[in-house]
């Protein structure tokens, strides 16, 4: 069972603005790292780990996935399908971030477990191999907050590219999480089947990942040129 306990808040630095971040945490990378950090543990209670994912062109800063959240990684392609066809359903929102061409989808702490005998019940099985999930023990990499000044070749922290990848390739909220809200952030989870208790469910959603993963696999494979011997 996922503990509801909030993790310590990290002391502010003298000058901090009420936000957490510090007015000149544009000006250097190291302290906007310090900045990122706080407001991530202070104001959503979520735990971070230092250091560059693979391959990152962030901050060098990763939140730890499985304590409060998993996560749902999709190509960006299907994410921004299914994210349109939510929004036509009137569907709860939830936090989202896009990195380089995948969309990372926060879902309820433990549903990583949950998604192959998900995939399974729903009569995907194994033909969704794009879609991802990271637990206990991963990490993403973390994007800037809403509103935090950019930095020379690190997007601001709101994405401004809907529709498309993030070019410069660091990670980016498309929808970011809603500060003060600490573990009442809705997140979909297998306990909202049906629509009890006002979060996102986590089955329609994953049934709605897989369905626009498999129409974009097979629509790339009948534009695949056939071959003649």
């Amino acid at each position: 069972m996922v503990s509801t306990v909030p993790l310590p808040r990290r002391p502010l630095d003298t000058g901090d603005t009420p936000s957490g971040l510090t007015s000149n945490a544009g000006s250097d990378a190291t302290s906007a790292t310090g900045d990122v950090r706080r407001w991530y543990e202070n104001e959503l209670g979520w735990a971070t780990v230092p250091g560059p994912g693979p391959g990152s062109s962030g901050l060098a800063l990763r939140l730890a996935v499985g304590l409060r959240f998993d996560v749902l990684d999709v190509p960006a392609e299907a994410g921004f399908a299914a994210l349109r066809h939510r929004a036509r359903t009137r569907a709860p929102g939830s936090p989202v971030a896009l990195r380089e061409d995948r969309m990372l989808l926060l879902v309820a702490a433990g549903s990583a477990d949950e998604l192959p005998g998900l995939l399974d019940w729903l009569e995907w099985g194994r033909l969704t191999p794009d879609l991802r999930a990271i637990g206990a023990g991963g990490h993403i990499e973390a994007p800037l907050p809403p509103g935090f000044p950019a930095l020379p070749g690190i997007p601001g922290g709101t994405g401004d590219l809907p529709g498309r990848e993030n070019p410069q390739g660091a990670a980016v909220w498309l929808r970011p999480p809603e500060t003060g809200c600490g573990t009442e952030i809705p997140l979909p989870t297998m306990s909202a089947l049906g629509g009890v208790g006002g979060a996102p469910d986590l089955v329609r959603l994953v049934d709605t990942l897989a369905t626009q993963c498999h129409r974009i696999r097979l629509r790339r494979a009948s534009a695949q040129p056939l071959a003649f011997s």
